[in-house]
């Protein structure tokens, strides 16, 4: 058997959690044709490390202190277009799953995933596929009917989650109170909902915002 047929999976594994990298890397290694080879803890570090290994396959956390998953992800996809990254996340909310695959991760794969669908998804990955699960696929779908919010109605809806007042976002985005109430209308109807408070727990299901 040639060299190339024998060549291991070689595997990245990216989380802030010392535990959970070791979880993982526990788990890969226990098959014969992968392996871990590199680990990261944050996204900057993800990209020096991919620069530096170039592995096959990048196991990517959603969320990392600093530059984020979804940041990392574009980052490698950007500088390495055929880069194979799969998210992982505890989140399932459709905006997490939307922004990730724009990003360009292959799929997106909840951390509460069985083993063997972890290791599935990496073989699957590396010989060319999407592997998209009809949970992930169906929330995508969710996704990709609902009207775009702009960067400035995200901004908005942030501080909304937070609890500031039309008055306080106008100061802190330095923009007309005018300005934001219409930004709140908008996104009111965009999300699909009559308030404030409706407009929060939306933004927060959906993964649009996350509290840190």
């Amino acid at each position: 058997m040639s060299a190339s047929a024998t060549k291991k999976i070689q595997v990245m594994v990216v989380d802030d959690h010392f535990v959970v990298r070791m979880g993982l890397k526990g788990s890969i290694n226990l098959e014969t044709d992968m392996v871990v080879e590199s680990e990261a803890c944050t996204g900057e570090q993800a990209l020096a490390m991919y620069r530096q290994h170039q592995p096959d396959i990048v196991l990517m956390d959603l969320k990392l202190p600093g530059m984020s998953g979804v940041e990392a992800t574009k980052a490698i996809c950007k500088e390495f277009p055929t880069a194979s990254v799969v998210m992982l996340s505890t989140h399932d909310g459709e905006e997490d799953i939307y922004r990730s695959l724009q990003a360009g991760a292959r799929t997106y794969l909840l951390k509460t995933a069985a083993r063997n669908e972890l290791i599935e998804t990496i073989r699957g990955v590396h010989a060319g596929e999407r592997r998209i699960s009809p949970a992930v696929g169906a929330r995508l779908a969710d996704r990709m009917a609902r009207p775009e919010l702009t960067s400035r109605e995200i901004d908005v809806l942030g501080l909304i989650v937070k609890g500031r007042s039309n008055k306080e976002i106008a100061s802190e985005l330095a923009i007309a109170e005018v300005t934001v109430k219409l930004h709140v209308g908008h996104l009111l109807a965009k999300l699909g909902v009559n308030d404030r408070t409706q407009a929060t727990t939306t933004a927060l299901q959906r993964g649009i915002i996350h509290l840190d």
